[in-house]
């Protein structure tokens, strides 16, 4: 998907980018607000105008990609099938139209090209217990931090959030940063240290046997801090230095690698302390942003009509839409999960009509069950009798209808990243009206990571000095 760069917005297009994005996502509230589980309860595709149905209507999934989501394969042309409705094409050219872009701006060398297990990026030690995602994310994000880090002076990096520590390990022992780790949960703080003890060992042998691969300078693991910081309040334990500031004091930078939910909102509050400098943040699960306190932050955003998003559209921006289209396009059986569990929400809803919604623990192979069984199997979970008496044929012209709840669900899909966009133009709004100066990059590749915006915050411009933040290392 196309869309709008973040980078280089004025103060006075990012006001007007959120006055059009509110617009746009009341507008379409009612797609938004379904859950894909009521499809037929709900009785979801009738909610669509007429013409919208008849365009929809038996496209195939790889279509849906490329037609609606706007994702082609590679050489691939998008090519209608049939004349769709004005109100539809003006849809998907709005969603595409006003989404932060999540392509970087530079061309990456593929880092998996000759193993997709291990980044070419990173030696050895630091791949070790990283999968794929994780190893990218760490690289790009550090990196970037460290570059930052030079820019504005500082002294120490924060790493707020960092479970077992892979991203503060690569700064420190990668990229010689002084790195405090911060993660309130003590059990991944102890596998945290553990593995600082295994990374410190293998570069030791590394540097024994290819001294050229490995940093020189002395080398000092990240600190770890067992603390659980608190969305509401400063935490005096984040701004306290590691070795003695010198004279000009002590100069932060604060980073979280998908800062969950709340997490990344107190980094920005943070950021108004004056030993911070500096901010790279990653957000993500923005269901679980305190309402109110999570969102809205800027006083601009929360004086826009329309502007509330509740837990159903905050939940359905971290979704993957470049995934989902890759999905699509290879049309595998396990698109239809769905239309199965949709399916079996008519069934649970006949048995106990005041049960909604019921969570359902994950179901394996869904796609090799048959619909019944997958019924029953989804019955006990819940807590109802397996053995209740199913309506098959009902059931099945549920099924039939698989490619309709693919399309409503690709509907959805395709205006969750104005959600995404609005939160994250609503955090520099915010910085904004502070006096900061804040853009958001497109740092790591949307099919690895979706959740791939960062948010860099400094005190004072950078000027030309920002683009260098942009730019791969080779």
């Amino acid at each position: 998907m196309s869309g709008v760069s973040a980078r280089g917005l004025s103060p006075e297009q990012r006001r007007q980018l959120a006055g059009k994005l509110t617009r746009v996502l009341a507008r379409y509230r009612p797609i938004l607000d379904a859950y894909i589980i009521e499809f037929f309860t709900d009785n979801l595709w009738a909610t669509l105008p007429g013409s919208w149905q008849e365009a929809l209507d038996g496209l195939k999934p790889p279509q849906l990609a490329t037609q609606l989501l706007g994702v082609p394969g590679e050489g691939e042309v998008v090519r209608y099938s049939s004349v769709w409705p004005l109100s539809l094409l003006a849809l998907k050219s709005t969603a595409c139209a006003l989404a932060f872009t999540r392509t970087p701006g530079f061309q990456t060398p593929s880092e998996f090209l000759e193993n997709p297990s291990q980044s070419s990026r990173l030696t050895a030690p630091f791949r070790k217990h990283v999968r794929p995602k994780k190893q990218h994310e760490i690289r790009r994000l550090g990196e970037l931090v460290k570059k930052l880090s030079d820019l504005t002076g500082c002294t120490q990096v924060v790493d707020i959030g960092s479970g077992q520590g892979h991203l503060s390990r690569f700064m420190s022992l990668g990229l010689g940063l002084t790195v405090k780790s911060v993660e309130g949960d003590p059990r991944l703080v102890e596998r945290a240290q553990r593995l600082d003890r295994e990374l410190l060992q293998a570069l030791e042998k590394e540097e024994k046997r290819r001294p050229q691969v490995v940093l020189a300078g002395p080398r000092c693991s990240p600190q770890h801090v067992v603390r659980w910081v608190e969305p509401t309040a400063l935490c005096e334990e984040l701004l306290l230095p590691l070795e003695t500031p010198p004279r000009g004091g002590a100069r932060l930078l604060l980073t979280g690698l998908h800062a969950c939910g709340d997490l990344s909102v107190t980094l920005l509050r943070h950021f108004s302390c004056p030993e911070v400098v500096a901010l790279a943040s990653v957000g993500c699960c923005y269901m679980k942003l305190s309402d109110p306190g999570g969102y809205p932050l800027s006083q601009w955003v929360a004086g826009l009509p329309g502007h509330e998003l509740p837990y159903r559209l905050r939940e359905g921006a971290c979704h993957a839409l470049e995934e989902y289209a890759g999905r699509l396009r290879r049309s595998g059986p396990g698109l239809r999960t769905h239309c199965y569990r949709a399916a079996l929400e008519t069934v649970i809803r006949g048995a106990r009509p005041e049960l909604r919604r019921p969570g359902v623990q994950g179901i394996p192979r869904v796609h090799e069950l048959k619909i019944e069984e997958y019924v029953q199997r989804g019955l006990q979970r819940v807590g109802l009798d397996p053995r209740l008496p199913l309506n098959l044929a009902a059931l099945r012209a549920h099924l039939s209808q698989e490619n309709r709840v693919v399309a409503f669900f690709s509907l959805a899909l395709l205006l969750a990243p104005l959600v995404e966009s609005l939160i994250l133009l609503d955090r520099l709004l915010y910085l904004q009206e502070q006096g900061f100066h804040a853009e958001l990059l497109p740092i790591f590749s949307p099919e690895l990571s979706p959740r791939n915006l960062v948010l860099v915050a400094t005190k004072r411009p950078l000027g030309e000095a920002f683009s260098l933040l942009e730019t791969e290392d080779r």
